[in-house]
């Protein structure tokens, strides 16, 4: 059992040690708004996000329901530092790549406000600033008002 538990907290390291490496190179991506590079790193971290759920969830089945530090405890000194060892260095990484997760996003979302700013800015400068109408005779006529459920002339 104590391999199994090992070797899973191994794989959970070096699993989120290639989130935090993904992460940084996302951004460096959005910070150079490659965005095709950016859609297929996505998936590459959505699938390793996947691989660490199902980590956790066979971690969980192994101890069944004991915590991780709760079984280190239990272990001979030297096995129990181990894994003390490992679920700590799991802890900080997880830490590091949700501060980059969140420079990420923030960087995202600033991006997608400036692309919706930059469309209704666009917008605005293509429409006519008032719109000319033009009467049954030709000539230039005064603007209707918008229309309204009730119109009061008989």
């Amino acid at each position: 059992m104590y391999d199994r538990v090992i070797g899973n907290l191994t794989r959970q390291a070096k699993g989120l040690e290639l989130l935090e490496s993904l992460q940084i190179e996302e951004f460096d991506l959005l910070v150079s708004l490659k965005t095709e590079e950016i859609a297929s790193l996505e998936f590459s971290i959505h699938e390793l996000l996947r691989q660490l759920a199902t980590e956790r969830d066979e971690l969980r089945n192994i101890l069944q329901g004991t915590k991780a530090l709760e079984y280190a405890e239990m272990l001979p000194e030297e096995q129990g530092a181990r894994v003390r060892r490992l679920f700590m260095s799991i802890d900080a990484v997880e830490q590091r790549c949700a501060r980059q997760g969140e420079k990420n996003s923030a960087l995202s979302l600033s991006l997608l406000d400036q692309s919706h700013l930059l469309m209704n800015t666009l917008h605005e400068q293509l429409l006519p600033k008032e719109p000319s109408v033009y009467g049954s005779r030709g000539a230039s006529a005064a603007q209707r008002p918008d229309a309204v459920m009730i119109n009061w002339r008989l």
